[in-house]
């Protein structure tokens, strides 16, 4: 006996987004050399008529996730583009964002500008708020656009408590907590892409941004799972819209980013 509709449809739908991950994770294995080293900074220049963006990866990854998304970016030469390396050994999500604050200001100096964009995949996401959002960077950042970022905490791998990273990330750390209190005055747009397959974001709704002080829209993208959401077509364009103009992310075509209920 077949399974009714109302089952089928999101098994199918789940099934996909597993083989689509699977199939980018090999990818990713086979290009992550490639993100290793820190780029060179590009020479001084205004690099375009929007902000200059940068972009942050996740944990124990590298600047390799983002060469689609830095390709689309960067096609028409409108934006200079950058990726920062973290480094894969950070222990402590306040450190690399003091490092991220000082790689903004040099990013400002080289191209002459007064604000950046970031966009931040899964802990790199974290990294941003927490510079935006503790260390004064909405002086610098006119918007944030996170990809699966655990900004409520996640309860995903119990085991890797051992590493104090992780820890940082539960939803009763007190870096969480320092997160959901008050900023008023936050002048950066906060962007959120989340995914209801997002496998390492438990609950899925962690990757929401809910705080009153903060001027966020939270985008579902449906059907894609944690590394999609650095690559998908659909969540690519809604970022390039995110940082080309002021109006809402979301797109109206079913299975592409759609606003979050």
């Amino acid at each position: 006996m077949g399974l009714s509709p109302w089952l089928s449809a999101p098994f199918s739908a789940s099934a996909r987004a597993g083989v689509l991950e699977a199939v980018l994770f090999g990818a990713h294995v086979v290009h992550y050399p490639t993100g290793i080293r820190q780029e060179k900074p590009a020479a001084p220049g205004p690099g375009g008529v929007h902000p200059p963006v940068l972009l942050l990866h996740g944990f124990t990854d590298n600047r390799s996730v983002f060469v689609l998304l830095r390709r689309r970016l960067a096609a028409d030469g409108g934006r200079r583009v950058e990726a920062y390396n973290y480094s894969p050994l950070t222990r402590d999500v306040r450190a690399a964002a003091g490092r991220v604050a000082r790689r903004v200001e040099e990013l400002c100096e080289r191209t002459g500008r007064e604000r950046v964009d970031l966009v931040g995949h899964s802990l790199g996401g974290l990294v941003g708020r927490y510079y935006v959002q503790r260390l004064g960077g909405d002086a610098r950042v006119r918007t944030l656009v996170t990809l699966g970022s655990p900004h409520s905490g996640t309860r995903v791998a119990p085991f890797m408590d051992a590493h104090p990273l992780v820890r940082q990330i539960r939803p009763d750390s007190a870096l969480i907590a320092e997160l959901r209190a008050p900023a008023p005055g936050c002048r950066t747009r906060c962007v959120a892409f989340w995914s209801g397959w997002d496998e390492l974001m438990v609950p899925a709704g962690t990757a929401r941004i809910e705080h009153p002080d903060l001027a966020a829209e939270n985008v579902e993208v449906r059907g894609v799972g944690h590394l999609a959401l650095a690559v998908h077509p659909a969540v690519v364009a809604a970022v390039r819209r995110v940082l080309d103009g002021p109006g809402p992310a979301a797109a109206e075509t079913r299975g592409e980013a759609a606003p979050a209920a």
